[in-house]
């Protein structure tokens, strides 16, 4: 799974997990990153951070 934008709580790592999805790429930046993390792991998930967002407000 891809997003631009980062996810501020684990609840969506949890969905992605139930849809099937077993990596995540995001931008990273939320405060609660490492909770986010940390669940993505404890799933099997991988999670890669780029830093970046290419969408621009």
């Amino acid at each position: 799974m891809a997003s631009d934008g980062f996810f501020p709580i684990p609840d969506s790592i949890d969905l992605a997990h139930e849809a099937g999805a077993r990596a995540v790429i995001q931008p990273g930046g939320s405060i609660r990153d490492e909770e986010v993390i940390k669940r993505a792991l404890k799933l099997g998930m991988v999670m890669a951070l780029t830093s970046t967002r290419h969408f621009r407000h």
